[in-house]
């Protein structure tokens, strides 16, 4: 159900997030743990940023699409850990509903690139490891340039949408949201009208930008998977597969459970379950991809090394 145009929107003017616990013991515990996994998820995602930006040799489209996937991973932590740290030392857990709006807005708009991201780093692995002499043709700076444009652009205008769709429906109490941020589902569970129609756009925005692109991630390791068994070179064969196994695992624990949260049926729907599981695609994953990419990866590790070097030489 729409509310008519020039109608106030809601007769509800702010929420507040129920977040983890009431216990003021465990709310202290809680934001010593997320204090520690946001700081290190922002200084690990960062140093990846400035490593590539600084080592030349790390200036390929590899490397490009992981300094965006580390800025998106910022972004995803930062949109939400940081109230959610606020909330767990104060005494008001309350939201404006325009920030519950633009906090739902700018989380949908970095989650849904990064699912058409994850996407993108599938076809560059695809070309590098199936086509490599022609890897620098197929992959030139302008098709990345836009490729990237590319995933952003459908992040927004898809994000508009689901947001817009949720925000704008009746809510007239309660204003509990069972939840540590305005995730779309949690919200809209607190509309005073039937949501079916609404959660069937949810289900085809999420039929586009989950169903499709893992599909096509799948598409995609199935001929890498054929290319390198074809690979006569033992240590050639495991280094594709190390380049590839660092990729499909942050896949996996981004997708696994964005797809639970956002393709079950609301029959299903269990707050406290819902966030338990959230925290694996935004506060987790942003810590896992830096250890994965650096840990696994010569490249990484050489130009930190590298820089390193330079900081003790200078000093």
């Amino acid at each position: 159900m729409w509310m008519p145009p020039g109608q106030n929107q809601s007769w509800v003017s702010e929420f507040i997030l129920r977040g983890f616990s009431c216990d003021p013991m465990s709310n202290r515990i809680l934001f010593i743990a997320f204090l520690l996994l946001y700081l290190s998820s922002v200084l690990g995602n960062g140093l990846i940023v400035i490593l590539i930006c600084l080592d030349v040799n790390l200036h390929t489209p590899m490397y490009f699409f992981l300094c965006i996937l580390s800025l998106l991973d910022v972004g995803c932590v930062t949109t939400t850990v940081p109230q959610m740290l606020v909330h767990l030392l104060a005494q008001s857990q309350t939201i404006a509903f325009a920030g519950c709006w633009l906090q739902m807005y700018v989380f949908g708009t970095l989650g849904l690139t990064e699912c058409l991201l994850f996407v993108v780093m599938a076809y560059d692995r695809y070309v590098a490891i199936c086509y490599p002499l022609r890897y620098t043709v197929l992959l030139s700076w302008g098709l990345c340039t836009r490729l990237a444009a590319g995933t952003w652009a459908c992040g927004f205008f898809s994000s508009l949408i689901h947001t817009f769709s949720t925000m704008r429906l009746p809510y007239c109490g309660p204003n509990v949201v069972n939840h540590y941020f305005c995730e779309g589902p949690s919200v809209r569970s607190l509309a005073c009208t039937d949501t079916h129609l609404i959660a069937m756009v949810d289900l085809v925005i999420s039929v586009f930008m989950v169903v499709v692109p893992l599909s096509l991630i799948l598409a995609s390791y199935i001929s890498i998977v054929q290319a390198i068994l074809k690979i006569k070179s033992t240590q050639a064969r495991c280094k594709a597969f190390s380049t590839c196994a660092s990729h499909l695992t942050v896949v996996t624990f981004f997708y696994a459970p964005a797809t639970y949260i956002y393709m079950r049926p609301n029959s299903s729907y269990s707050p406290e379950r819902d966030k338990q599981i959230s925290l694996f695609y935004n506060v987790f994953t942003a810590l896992l991809n830096p250890v994965v990419y650096s840990l696994r990866n010569k490249d990484i590790k050489g130009a930190f090394f590298k820089v390193m070097g330079r900081g003790r030489v200078a000093w």
